[in-house]
């Protein structure tokens, strides 16, 4: 690690990430927590394609984050209980749309 910078490894890719002093402890607990969650998808998936992955992951973790109350709902009013089934069912379709756009059936959007 040099100046405000720390080297890590997700999913077996090196990245350089800014860091501000002090909070190297935390940023490493990140990087491991999304390193996992991705090996774990990594390891389900029909494909290895890094990008997807990272999507899958950071839809699940905003997933745990929204079901745990520790971020604010995506509806008009924040206050308003997010649905687990609707929200599982908007994932997996988002999955598919991933899928077939990676394979180069559909557009992404």
């Amino acid at each position: 690690m040099s100046g405000n910078f720390i080297d890590v490894a997700i999913l077996g890719r090196e990245y350089r990430v800014a860091c501000p002093p002090g909070e190297q402890e935390a940023l490493l607990a990140a990087v491991a927590y999304v390193d996992r969650k991705m090996q774990d998808i990594a390891a389900k998936s029909k494909t290895a394609a890094a990008e997807r992955v990272a999507v899958m992951a950071a839809l699940n973790i905003a997933h745990e984050l929204l079901s745990a109350g520790k971020a604010e709902s995506p509806a008009e009013n924040p206050e308003t209980p997010v649905d687990g089934s609707d929200f599982q069912r908007r994932i997996g379709a988002m999955e598919t749309q991933l899928d077939a756009a990676l394979q180069g059936q559909e557009p992404l959007f």
